[in-house]
């Protein structure tokens, strides 16, 4: 195998995600409290206990300020 093919091969590999990885759970992406900095995925705030008001949007952990939801682009981690 030459060179070229051997980081050919490597390059499409690297884009591959591995089961169990982030992004085959069903995330669509992430919930941030601008003023904090707090991250919540959107999988993961039921089980970290947070509260909802009236629209299902989750309060910040923190400071208690509505979260703003971003959606993850592409495939993997909603960072």
């Amino acid at each position: 195998m030459g060179l070229i093919s051997t980081v050919t091969d490597a390059l499409a590999g690297s884009t591959e995600t591995a089961p169990g990885v982030a992004g085959d759970d069903g995330s669509e992406g992430s919930y941030w409290c601008d003023d904090c900095g707090v991250r919540v995925r959107d999988v993961d705030v039921d089980d970290e206990g947070l509260d909802r008001d009236d629209e299902g949007v989750p309060a910040c952990p923190d400071c208690g300020d509505a979260m703003r939801f971003e959606r993850a682009s592409g495939h993997g981690c909603a960072c």
